[in-house]
């Protein structure tokens, strides 16, 4: 019997995954008659088919699906193996604490934490979520190393001396509506037509900053006030009204709730940044670049997303 290989199982993967030949070629970077050798070699050391020849492509055979599924399972471990092994070079280890307002703790920062994970396996990282006053207080007193904040005419004035800050996104607000809202669908909404709306904002201590209503709008009838994303988001999904949600938490709303822009020349914008002392230690340098890194994701993902996307098709 023909011996199994490691790279006759990733293109047997990557066949069952893709379900043709040439997808599977195109995604390793591989040519046609390449994959259909190792594919040959694979069914020589399995002695069976592993794929059933069709007009729309390919699909694995029972000895396929079996294969494939070990397959799996040994390209994981090897992967693993890789991992560990680059964590051995990685002279990168200590103790970073990030802290993020809540917005940014839906999507960026998990995303960036799980990032470091794999690159650097010896970097323990805590994470705190917190208002950005909080933040800043805490980056002062050595209590965090990352404060990731929002800021914007329509916030505070911050002091950032003897502090470095970071762009990591431009701080777009979106609406949060209901599926069967009238805005649902539509791309853009114009300002004007908020004005009759029910809102539901955001409750929290005096001095930290929240989402409350759309933020050109005057006298808005607010329905709910509510201090925990997941419940305003919620009362939207109920049809009680509807939210200004952060742009970089949009990939993170429930089922029920759909997004739309809001075109409002007056609105001047708002920012995420990281801020650091300046005299950072590496591991708060990489910890910084891999928020930077999956902010770039999110912005090129929102400049390919479809406007009035249901949420949950989008996450």
């Amino acid at each position: 019997m023909a011996d199994f290989t490691l790279t006759g199982l990733r293109v047997v993967q990557a066949v069952v995954d893709t379900g043709s030949f040439t997808a599977a070629a195109d995604a390793l970077g591989y040519t046609q008659s390449a994959v259909s050798r190792q594919v040959a070699a694979m069914e020589a050391a399995a002695g069976a088919p592993l794929f059933v020849r069709g007009a729309r492509g390919v699909a694995p055979s029972p000895a396929g699906m079996v294969l494939a599924r070990r397959a799996a399972a040994v390209i994981n471990e090897i992967d693993a193996v890789g991992a560990d092994l680059a964590g051995l070079h990685d002279h990168l280890t200590g103790r970073v604490v990030v802290a993020a307002f809540p917005a940014a703790t839906a999507v960026l920062v998990p995303r960036a934490l799980a990032r470091l994970r794999d690159e650097h396996p010896g970097l323990i990282v805590e994470l705190g979520e917190a208002s950005s006053p909080t933040q800043l207080r805490q980056l002062r007193a050595h209590r965090i190393d990352i404060a990731v904040i929002g800021v914007g005419p329509d916030l505070p004035a911050y002091d950032f001396e003897g502090l470095s800050r970071e762009l990591l996104l431009d701080g777009r607000l979106l609406l949060a509506v209901p599926a069967n809202h009238r805005f649902a669908g539509r791309g853009t909404i114009p300002v004007t037509e908020l004005r009759d709306e029910a809102w539901i904002i955001g409750k929290g201590l005096r001095d930290d900053p929240q989402f409350g209503a759309w933020p050109t709008l005057d006298h808005p009838r607010v329905a709910h006030a509510a201090r925990e994303w997941p419940t305003r988001l919620g009362l939207v999904a109920a049809g009680l009204g509807i939210a200004v949600l952060p742009e970089i938490a949009a990939a993170a709303v429930p089922h029920g709730v759909r997004t739309v822009q809001v075109d409002d020349p007056a609105w001047l914008g708002r920012a995420v940044v990281a801020v650091t002392i300046r005299d950072r230690a590496p591991e708060v340098t990489a910890t910084v670049e891999a928020l930077r890194h999956e902010a770039l994701r999110l912005r090129a993902a929102r400049h390919s997303a479809v406007p009035g996307k249901d949420a949950e098709a989008a996450t």
